[in-house]
């Protein structure tokens, strides 16, 4: 059974009162969760998205549909589409044909999730790559009116220097055209910390990617793992209640889930009736 859950925390703020919600940014999906369902039908996926009490949608067009088509199926279910997302290699060729389609969905942030490299050798060259291609692709989007944002995978803790690689990426992007988007698990699987990495990098963040990762699972540098590992909200090994705190004390305004297990449409409500019980 399909739980109707809505947080309509819009309109409080950011307000941090005992008894508050941890969770004061619009509910949001992110669209890779649905990848198993959009074959049944983009209207009925959409309507089941919007029976979960989803008001954000963070992905692209699915197949079988235009930007203008999908867009007006959101905005008849009341689900506004604040970012989407681009390959490396798209942002690479022409930043400008990915400004155009973020702007026909009418989109105000595009996320990059994954920097080319051979697997588990993330290395100081591809962080190089990786600097040239989003500082000169940021500054086309911010000319157009949209932020890049860059999805951390896990792979970038590698370490470098004094700290790690994603610190060498982000000290040498820049602040003002290249903004971060932390996956809390990718980032805790890779090594990271995610409530010291929002502390220490403070409004670089503009979203985040909420997932659980199984208790007593491996960890490695690798960004991948299998759906077996992903779980519901709450019943993993994520400090859920430490990250939201900082979270608005940065003003993160996006947050979005993303089930990459085999059991989304079981495990939504669950991470979202979590989401729901954790109070200030």
């Amino acid at each position: 059974m399909v739980l109707l859950l809505s947080f309509g925390l819009a309109e409080i703020g950011f307000a941090q009162k005992k008894g508050d919600p941890l969770m004061q940014a619009p509910l949001g999906i992110a669209a890779y969760t649905f990848r198993d369902q959009w074959k049944n039908g983009i209207p009925e996926t959409l309507d089941i998205i919007q029976e979960l009490g989803f008001t954000e949608y963070e992905g692209g067009v699915p197949k079988g549909s235009t930007p203008a088509e999908f867009k007006q199926m959101l905005n008849d279910r009341g689900i506004t589409i604040p970012a989407t997302g681009t390959g490396f290699e798209d942002l690479e060729k022409d930043p400008q044909a990915v400004a155009d389609r973020v702007k026909a969905l009418g989109a105000k942030y595009v996320m990059c999730a994954w920097i080319p490299h051979k697997r588990g050798e993330f290395s100081k060259a591809d962080a190089d790559r990786a600097i040239k291609v989003f500082n000169e692709g940021g500054k086309v989007l911010k000319e157009n009116g949209i932020t890049f944002k860059y999805h951390v995978h896990g792979y970038e803790f590698q370490p470098y220097g004094n700290g790690t690689l994603f610190d060498y990426l982000v000290e040498n992007t820049n602040p003002e055209e290249v903004k971060l988007q932390m996956d809390v698990m990718w980032t805790y699987f890779g090594g990271g910390d995610p409530v010291a990495l929002l502390k220490k990098y403070g409004d670089r963040w503009v979203s985040l990617h909420l997932k659980d990762f199984r208790k007593g699972a491996p960890q490695d540098m690798t960004g991948l793992t299998g759906p077996e590992n992903d779980v519901p909200l709450g019943t993993g090994q994520l400090d859920f209640p430490g990250i939201l705190r900082e979270s608005n004390k940065i003003g993160i305004k996006h947050m979005f889930i993303e089930d990459e297990s085999d059991k989304e449409l079981e495990n939504l409500p669950k991470s979202i009736a979590y989401l729901r019980s954790l109070k200030y």
